[in-house]
């Protein structure tokens, strides 16, 4: 059974940092690309950023770039995302997902993941 469980979520300042981990079991991780997501109150689920199997390729949605790092240890099975900067309008709920089927080509289409985490909360107030 695929798990995959998020950390790191909080409450920050603006022009705060945070750094999320996810943690994964049951598939093999190496052979997996992976990616964040973020869903806020009343809007889609968006697809921040993804890292492909090696971690040689990344795709950042253009509202983190430069802002957002995403980075993955294989030896752990862990992806991480280090967040900077933060504004208001990062906050929502933030899960990692798995898929072994993506391609380089197809790391940034939303519907090629199929495993998801519970997610962790990111809430940027002053």
């Amino acid at each position: 059974q695929v798990q995959l469980v998020e950390s790191g979520g909080g409450l920050v300042q603006p022009g705060g940092s945070l750094r999320l981990s996810c943690a994964a079991s049951g598939l093999p991780f190496s052979s997996a690309a992976m990616a964040w997501f973020r869903q806020a109150p009343g809007k889609e689920r968006e697809l921040v950023a993804a890292i492909a199997r090696s971690g040689s390729s990344t795709y950042y949605t253009d509202s983190v770039k430069g802002r957002f790092t995403i980075s993955r240890t294989n030896v752990k099975n862990t992806v991480y995302l280090q967040m900077n900067s933060l504004k208001p309008e990062d906050t929502a709920v933030y899960s990692c997902a798995a898929s072994p089927r993506a391609i380089l080509s197809t790391l940034k289409v939303p519907g090629v993941y199929d495993y998801w985490g519970q997610g962790t909360q990111v809430t940027v107030s002053s």
